[in-house]
């Protein structure tokens, strides 16, 4: 079992490490589903930590229908990381209809070649992902990060198994996993699963003067972070007899 740790700064990375992690999924702003780390964060990370990292690519929050301009700094992203010496590459976008457009897939891949690539969860918003995976399969994708097309990994652990036993591409379950329910994944023969394990800051005890977050969705000043012991707990829990 291969445990993957979405780390969102230096703090949660140097955290994954130390618990024992694999690997991360660096990227920013969690409460939008994160998007594309900092040129600094990925080079502090890559200089200083000796855990693989994989960089989320996704220039904004949103959808994953991205133009010809939004691709082009995807791109550009995807080559940064890369001169950085990153492990991997986490992209993915979709057409209209929420299948996978396979133009912009073969664009990302091209960009990525020499470094692993994992199509991130815009594969729950797939139609067909029976289809969706084998099109993944076909172009030789390293794995899928998916919650089984629910909102949390244990509620689609079905299609989890199903698809993973088509064998083209690993299945990587992600979102909710926690030491509770990690044991259910690896009973399934699941190589990988990918968590957080994060807490958040403590909040202030009055509003800002100037509120800057207009939505109401994310805390001002609270921000989450991958905390060392529940990473562990995560990680023993998985390990146990």
């Amino acid at each position: 079992m291969q445990f993957e740790v979405c780390a969102n700064s230096f703090t949660s990375a140097k955290n994954a490490q130390e618990a024992g992690a694999h690997r991360i999924e660096l990227c920013a702003e969690l409460g939008v589903g994160g998007v594309t780390p900092s040129f600094g964060l990925i080079k502090k990370v890559c200089d200083e930590l000796t855990i693989k990292v994989n960089v989320l690519i996704r220039p904004r929050s949103g959808n994953f229908i991205y133009s010809a301009d939004e691709l082009d700094v995807i791109l550009r992203d995807i080559q940064m990381a890369v001169e950085l010496g990153v492990n991997g590459i986490v992209c993915g976008s979709l057409n209209e209809d929420h299948s996978i457009n396979e133009k912009q897939l073969l664009a990302m891949l091209k960009a990525s070649s020499g470094t692993e690539f994992t199509f991130h969860r815009a594969f729950d918003l797939t139609p067909d992902p029976v289809a969706a995976y084998d099109l993944l399969a076909k172009h030789q994708v390293d794995r899928i990060l998916s919650s089984g097309q629910q909102q949390k990994a244990i509620d689609g652990l079905s299609l989890l198994a199903q698809l993973n036993e088509r064998g083209g591409v690993r299945m990587m379950p992600g979102s909710g996993v926690n030491a509770a329910n990690i044991k259910t994944f690896v009973s399934q023969g699941f190589e990988e699963i990918h968590f957080s394990g994060t807490v958040m800051s403590p909040e202030p005890n009055k509003a800002p003067i100037i509120p800057f977050i207009t939505q109401g969705l994310l805390a001002e000043y609270g921000y989450p972070t991958s905390d060392l012991i529940r990473l562990k707990e995560i990680i023993g829990s998985a390990e146990s007899d």
